[in-house]
């Protein structure tokens, strides 16, 4: 029973899980929805399978000892079942959870909860910032400006590598049983910046136009629809000028090397931005 389980497995940060724990030679099941699009790594054993249907997991769940968990949803719909499920059979799990403000309670919290009740041995990691989240601004960045709200917030955005690196040391070494790790990237950027980096990473100058707020608000909620979701982004993004997002030292202390670089992570993703 040494098998390690990887939910989301397709997505930005559970691929590079996948990869990185076959790469050392471990025994890897993927959790997916679709096992034909996958297109994971060779040796690792793809598994069909949902977490919003906790019914499906039984097979995934087999003889499996740890497993890391990355939550599809933005409620804890199910998330019961899921815990229980996988408390049914593995020895520990993994959470990618998020280092978010403990008011107003978030699903995060209770998924937290869940586990910390479910006998469980577990680990918790509470990413800041993702810099995958400024792909969003690719059709902006080809035609040369970035329009949006708050070019002064600053963040301390982190590379999905390195959120894989952490999740996998912790899955493959002792030590880690009740930690909760909030990551970061090694530097503050504002907004402004991070487009700048991203057009020095694609070759061409890239600008910045400060989008006012309520026009902001307009976009997005014909954008997005949820009209709490929006002004709790808002919020977020004007409160980043005043008290930018804190760097923590995390993912160099865990890993012995500096996290990776908002540059790094542009150069490694501009081909998206082309």
């Amino acid at each position: 029973m040494s098998t390690i389980l990887v939910t989301g497995a397709t997505g930005n940060v559970g691929r590079h899980v996948v990869s990185q724990l076959a790469e050392a030679g471990l025994d890897v099941r993927a959790l997916v929805r679709d096992p034909e699009r996958a297109r994971l790594p060779e040796r690792v054993e793809v598994v069909r399978g949902d977490l919003t249907a906790p019914e499906t997991l039984e097979p995934a769940l087999k003889d499996v000892e740890s497993v890391f968990l990355l939550w599809p949803a933005f409620t804890a719909d199910h998330a019961a079942d899921v815990v229980a499920a996988v408390a049914g059979h593995a020895r520990r799990v993994v959470y990618l959870s998020a280092d978010v403000p403990d008011e107003p309670e978030t699903h995060y919290h209770e998924i937290e909860r869940l586990i910390r009740h479910s006998g469980l041995g577990w680990t918790f990691l509470r990413p800041g910032g993702f810099a995958a989240n400024t792909l969003g601004w690719a059709g902006q960045i080809r035609q040369g400006v970035v329009h949006w709200p708050y070019g002064q917030a600053s963040r301390s955005l982190i590379h999905e590598k390195d959120i894989a690196a952490v999740a996998v040391h912790v899955l493959t070494s002792a030590g880690h049983n009740g930690a909760t790790y909030v990551l970061s990237g090694p530097e503050q950027l504002t907004q402004a910046e991070q487009v700048r980096v991203i057009g020095e990473a694609v070759g061409r100058e890239v600008r910045w136009e400060d989008l006012p707020a309520d026009v902001a608000r307009e976009h997005l909620l014909a954008a997005w629809g949820d009209a709490g979701f929006v002004d709790s982004a808002l919020k977020a993004w004007a409160s980043l000028v005043t008290a930018p997002e804190p760097v923590t030292d995390t993912v160099e202390r865990l890993l012995g090397r500096p996290a990776l670089t908002f540059g790094e992570w542009a150069r490694d993703h501009a081909a998206d931005f082309s």
